[in-house]
């Protein structure tokens, strides 16, 4: 019996172009300038940068965001600056109709949802609260993100169901890449793997999720 709903976001309730086209070349274009206007609120996170890589924290980030690093500072900065982008209008999140129906029914039904991406939990938030359908925040019970661990690491899954509060096996994950929903088995989840591109995974659309 499935009780809880884990899923990953890019590539899985959203189009993997909605982040590498849109997001990331926004957070790229304006992360000097977000920096140099709050200097405060970002100099923990820079410190961070310098920690793991000496040098000019600025260059560094922007290197990761080209290399698609999943770094936590980035993706905590990349967050900040996205919440700009959305409260100024300047894009809504992606979230695939399939996915914003199945989201609605679960919800209805009882079912605890959550999301676990490499994106930070405040970026998780933003993308589902200003998404093309509208607030679906309150359809969602919890986030976690890379400070939970790794998406390829079993024991941050099997920190989640903890988290969660569930046994493993009565929560099922969600993901485009074959690596974490291998890695959910192992902690004993149920995991289901997407490819809405050419259905080569176990589904390729929310539509075909039966619990």
């Amino acid at each position: 019996m499935i009780r809880g709903i884990l899923t990953d976001i890019e590539g899985t309730t959203s189009s993997i172009s909605f982040v590498a086209d849109v997001l990331f070349p926004y957070a790229r274009r304006h992360l000097a300038a977000y920096c140099a206007a709050h200097p405060h609120a970002v100099a923990p996170l820079l410190a961070e940068v310098e920690a793991l890589e000496p040098g000019d924290p600025i260059a560094t980030l922007i290197g990761w965001i080209d290399a698609d690093r999943k770094a936590t500072p980035l993706k905590d900065l990349q967050g900040m600056i996205w919440a700009d982008g959305y409260a100024a209008g300047a894009f809504t999140g992606h979230v695939y109709p399939d996915a914003v129906a199945a989201l609605r029914r679960w919800h209805a039904a009882g079912i605890g949802l959550y999301v676990f991406s490499s994106g930070s939990v405040a970026a998780q938030k933003l993308l589902f609260g200003h998404s093309d359908a509208g607030d679906l925040t309150p359809l969602f019970t919890g986030y976690f993100d890379t400070r939970t661990g790794a998406k390829r690491e079993p024991a941050s899954y099997a920190t989640i169901a903890g988290a969660i509060g569930l046994p493993p096996g009565e929560i099922l994950f969600l993901s485009d890449i074959s690596a974490e929903t291998d890695a959910a088995k192992a902690a004993g989840m149920q995991a289901l793997l997407i490819d809405r591109a050419t259905g080569a995974g176990d589904i390729a659309s929310f539509d075909e999720i039966n619990l």
